[in-house]
């Protein structure tokens, strides 16, 4: 069944006037590594932007300090690394241990595709007691071994862009862009998760057989690091009470309507990630 947006808005939680940090979730974070610090930061700016009381961002220990400089308002928590400083095997039982706090977890983006740091995304798919939402390399890790997700203990949500999806149903690029709504409806079925295939009219599918196609959005946001801001959208909104579902649907209407906002000064040619993020709040504005 095709969703209509007005009525997931209607089921964004409200807020009272006694409320507190703690009342709007807690965000962690796992994502960075030596080429790729920007993920890590529009992925956590993005969720603390999007409403969270808290947002921890867990990365190897070598690029702490960047990621502290970089990011005065969200916590940034070093971990074991590998020699690129991404996040190493040694990290998983501390990141479990972590986890147990928090209420939503985004695994993915610039966490490389080092090799021990995708036997530690699987891991922790399987082992992870809180909501993961999953993007970038932390869906590459999934290329072969798609049955990880049918061990997972938690929900997921994906995030794929059309080559990712590809490489994770090992199909041609073109093949998954002719029937979009489809494979993304197949997919949530069968490895019970809610889907986000992204790009022009960016299908959002749960397993239930319920579909959202976004109309917002335009060109200019295919530039890096965009992605990375819807991840910590969707974290943020599961971290505040919402079923990934409608978090997913809602984080994908946000993000482009924060795009369209983007794009009415700047025009679609100039359009960087962080013209995304300075836009969130005034579309978040609807959300009250």
């Amino acid at each position: 069944m095709e969703i209509n947006i007005n009525e997931v808005l209607m089921g964004f939680p409200k807020r009272q006037g006694d409320s507190h940090k703690g009342d709007f979730g807690h965000v962690l974070v796992i994502a960075g590594s030596a080429n790729y610090t920007g993920a890590a930061y529009f992925t956590s700016q993005a969720a603390l932007l999007s409403g969270s009381g808290l947002v921890t961002l867990a990365v190897g220990k070598g690029i702490h300090h960047i990621m502290a400089t970089k990011l005065a308002e969200v916590m940034v928590k070093p971990f074991f690394e590998t020699k690129d400083n991404s996040l190493s095997l040694l990290a998983e039982k501390e990141l479990l241990s972590f986890a147990e706090k928090c209420n939503a977890v985004a695994i993915g983006p610039g966490i490389s595709q080092n090799k021990e740091t995708q036997a530690l995304v699987r891991n922790l798919i399987t082992k992870l007691a809180k909501p993961i939402v999953l993007d970038a390399d932390g869906i590459n890790a999934l290329a072969g071994h798609l049955a990880t997700l049918k061990s997972a203990k938690t929900p997921l949500v994906l995030t794929p862009h059309p080559g990712e999806m590809s490489r994770l149903i090992e199909k041609e690029t073109g093949e998954v862009q002719k029937a979009r709504k489809e494979i993304a409806l197949s997919f949530a079925s069968e490895y019970n998760t809610v889907l986000v295939l992204k790009g022009h009219d960016t299908v959002v599918a749960n397993p239930n057989g319920d579909f959202y196609i976004n109309s917002t959005g335009n060109p200019g946001m295919a530039t890096g690091g965009v992605g990375d801001i819807l991840t910590g959208i969707i974290a943020s909104f599961i971290g505040q009470g919402l079923d990934p579902f409608p978090a997913a649907v809602l984080g994908v209407y946000f993000h482009g309507m924060a795009g369209d906002l983007a794009a009415r000064e700047k025009g679609v040619l100039s359009l960087i990630a962080s013209d995304f993020l300075n836009k969130l709040p005034e579309a978040l504005k609807r959300l009250g």
